[in-house]
């Protein structure tokens, strides 16, 4: 019997040989060590694949029966692998840091973007702000250098007043004024157009009437009705004039 035994473990060797061989004991008249030695390689087949094969131990006295191997390889082995995709330095462990740098990079570029847009606001308001006091009080200077012209006139409205004013002193406050006047608005870019004798430019000339003339030619400013006046060289008023046929 104990060569039957032995001839089954021979037999469930064969069944799965990617499964590993158990190895049979030795029996002293025993019955049982060849048939465990075959359930052994079997069980470890079905279980573990290349896990490992079942070990059979010495038996004494035919009454004990070996020991299989452990069968549980192909499962240490798959928990093993699952624990290493998050350990440090595996690709699923480099995929999570790449995520939190990208969602820190992310968080400091809105606050970066939301800081230049407030700044951005307030520039806007600010040139806002100043363009309107620019508006209004774009004229300051020259009315400050006005006021000066407007004292003059008045002190000769006073002095014309009196008893003892002449028609020479009059004129001659009149004359000072408008120099005044005249060094205040060559100041401020403002300049008078006085186009007699030179030809008519509708540009900057506007024509009342036309009169006939022997001494100029056709098309030639004969009267300065009224001067033009060009402001930094953007005409303000043209001048009204007559023209020569």
């Amino acid at each position: 019997m104990a060569k039957e035994g032995q001839e089954r473990g021979e037999a469930a060797v064969t069944v799965r040989p990617e499964a590993g061989t158990g190895e049979r004991g030795t029996a002293d008249g025993g019955t049982a060590a060849g048939e465990a030695g075959a359930a052994g390689a079997v069980e470890a087949g079905m279980a573990g694949g290349e896990a490992g094969a079942g070990e059979v131990g010495v038996v004494d006295g035919g009454t004990g029966a070996g020991e299989v191997g452990t069968a549980g390889g192909g499962i240490v082995g798959e928990e093993a692998g699952e624990a290493a995709t998050t350990a440090p330095g595996t690709p699923a462990a480099a995929l999570d840091d790449e995520l939190a740098a990208a969602q820190r990079e992310a968080r400091e570029n809105l606050d970066r973007a939301l800081r230049a847009q407030a700044e951005l606001e307030n520039v806007r308001r600010r040139a806002e702000r100043d363009l309107a006091q620019a508006h209004k009080f774009a004229l300051e200077r020259f009315v400050s250098e006005l006021l000066p012209v407007k004292d003059s006139l008045e002190l000769g409205l006073t002095a014309s007043a009196g008893e003892e004013a002449g028609a020479a002193g009059i004129v001659e406050g009149v004359e000072l004024t408008l120099r005044m006047l005249d060094q205040v608005m060559d100041k401020f870019g403002v300049k008078a157009l006085d186009p007699a004798g030179e030809p008519f430019n509708p540009g900057f000339h506007q024509a009342m009437t036309m009169q006939e003339s022997d001494t100029v030619e056709s098309g030639t400013v004969l009267t300065v009705v009224q001067k033009g006046y060009l402001l930094n060289e953007r005409l303000v008023r043209p001048a009204m004039v007559i023209v020569a046929k």
